[in-house]
């Protein structure tokens, strides 16, 4: 097998994120009482964006998504990855891309034009994050033209030059974007590559159970979970019973449990971390995506998976010190020196 190119690349939402600290009444009056609950990743429309953006009294924006902010932590840890994720040729999308850029991940997804192709112009989606004082968030979706991916954005040469393809589940709303999934499956496949998955929301597993289920029984080397979403996935009642479920179908499961740490799951054996302990939990948007970054970080470098799992729990803790879902220091200065 060739030696590859990128350690990681990932498929998945082009977001611009804008996070807000907010009050428990206002989560309850502009997103719980809309369909949003607080804890929770809603979709909503365009009209409810606007509504919900205007509300905010100050608010802080940056490029994001789910599998674009674990991307972010993986270059942050010095891995080398690329994204494939649809945005407008507008200014948010322009705005996007160059972040990615910058921060050095290769992104050449070509934009959604101006509504030749789908019949209806669209803007770049957003995620609104409402962050309220206990440091849990609440986010609205307006996808945009993320949602448009599809198989003719799967770079055929980036899954094939990537030790991982990385797939993330929040996309998992369109069938487009299923198809996009299993193409990009078979060409890490066929090229003798690594498929993982993140399930990203409980509420997205309630909505795509069996298409998940088939995914990961017959695609997924590694799949990334919170203790919520795999308990979902298997619908049982514990941690336990999910977990030893889980290990019958993939190679490695890395489960994150909050302030339990994490446990990683293989068909042979079980590990568990502890979490890292931080002066204040200031927002905890992006912890998720940045333990699989730290894990995919160890993993790609062939660390011990005990290690990688340490990497991904360093990432959180990092991220959850601070608001905003992406490294705030260059997460390399914080690798143990035997990594």
């Amino acid at each position: 097998m060739p030696q590859a190119k990128f350690g990681v690349v990932a498929i998945g939402n082009a977001l611009v994120d804008i996070l807000g600290h907010v009050s428990e009444n206002f989560v309850q009056t502009h997103s719980a009482a809309h369909g949003v609950p607080k804890g929770t990743m809603g979709l909503i429309e365009e009209s409810r964006a606007v509504e919900i953006y205007s509300a905010l009294d100050t608010k802080t924006e940056a490029s994001g998504g789910s599998a674009a902010n674990t991307m972010a932590g993986f270059a942050s840890f010095g891995g080398n990855g690329a994204f494939i994720g649809k945005v407008a040729d507008d200014i948010l999308g322009k705005s996007f891309a160059a972040d990615l850029q910058n921060i050095g991940i290769t992104y050449t997804t070509p934009p959604l034009g101006d509504g030749a192709e789908t019949g209806r112009c669209m803007e770049t989606g957003r995620c609104i994050v409402l962050i309220t004082p206990d440091a849990d968030r609440t986010m609205n979706t307006f996808l945009g033209a993320s949602i448009e991916i599809q198989e003719t954005d799967v770079d055929k040469s980036l899954i094939e030059n990537a030790q991982i393809t990385y797939l993330e589940g929040y996309l998992f709303d369109r069938e487009r974007a299923k198809a996009a999934f299993v193409k990009a499956a078979e060409i890490a496949k066929a090229a003798g590559r690594k498929i993982a998955l993140s399930l990203s929301d409980p509420f997205c597993v309630d909505r795509h159970r069996a298409s998940f289920l088939h995914l990961i029984e017959n695609h997924i080397d590694i799949l990334f979970a919170n203790e919520d979403e795999i308990k979902s996935l298997y619908q049982v009642e514990t941690f336990e019973e999910a977990a030893k479920a889980v290990s019958r179908h993939v190679e490695i499961a890395a489960l994150t449990r909050g302030e339990k740490g994490a446990v990683i799951k293989t068909p042979t054996e079980t590990i568990t971390v502890s979490a890292l302990s931080v002066a204040e939990v200031i927002d905890t948007t992006g912890a998720g995506d940045q333990f699989a970054a730290g894990f995919l970080y160890g993993l790609t470098e062939g660390m011990p998976l005990k290690i990688c799992a340490e990497l991904g729990v360093i990432a959180a803790a990092e991220v959850i010190s601070h608001t905003g879902p992406r490294p705030a220091l260059p997460l390399k200065s914080l690798l143990p020196k035997a990594a």
